[in-house]
């Protein structure tokens, strides 16, 4: 059997050598999207980010993604900004984000430390990203903003730094993570490993 065609959107500002690197241990085969025209031959799409949603969503304007993102239809997977940018705005630096999911980014409410960096549990409802995962997996976590959906419904993961934030979210094939699958040892690894699976067969 083929294995399933990941792109990883390459917007000048996500960790492209390590999320690579980790979707290869989980059996998908891994191509680096420049531009928006070399979604199309992929099965998912994995979108990362670093930094400030505006650089992020610089880049994949810049880069002819922000079209091709906002009609995709297969499972696509948002990692910590490129979670932050599946949403509508980011009180960060007043950006426009892809709007795919209805909300904003807001920094981290009584925050202890900023940026929050670390192991963190998070609580999770039953979901498919999440399968084989015991009761509060630990992941890592890099950030100061998260998403504030304008529904709870969307919200998959918790977890809390001085008070609750959202750690993952779901709308059908769309989901993200606020924390790093591919720095989040093996429990990342299988949270990668279930995008893949989600994958199969989406261009049938």
């Amino acid at each position: 059997m083929n294995r399933p065609v990941i792109a990883v959107v390459d917007h000048g500002a996500g960790n492209l050598v390590s999320i690579g690197r980790a979707l290869e241990r989980t059996g998908a085969e891994v191509r680096i999207a420049t531009s928006g025209g070399d979604l199309h031959s992929s099965d998912g799409i994995v979108l990362p980010g670093v930094g400030a949603t505006a650089t992020v969503m610089d880049g994949i304007r810049t880069g002819g993604f922000e079209t091709a993102l906002q009609e995709w239809t297969r499972p696509l997977l948002g990692i910590c900004v490129g979670m932050q940018v599946l949403f509508e705005t980011s009180d960060e630096d007043d950006a426009q984000c892809l709007g795919l999911l209805a909300g904003s980014n807001q920094r981290l409410v009584d925050a202890p430390t900023l940026p929050h960096i670390g192991w963190n549990e998070i609580d999770t409802v039953a979901d498919p990203l999440f399968d084989g995962l015991g009761d509060r997996p630990e992941v890592y976590f890099v950030h100061s903003y998260a998403p504030v959906p304008v529904s709870e419904d969307v919200v998959i993961a918790r977890s809390s730094h001085g008070a609750s934030f959202v750690a993952a979210v779901r709308r059908g094939n769309v989901a993200g993570t606020q924390f790093h699958p591919e720095r989040s040892g093996g429990t990342g690894l299988t949270i990668l490993g279930n995008f893949v699976v989600s994958t199969v067969g989406a261009r049938t």
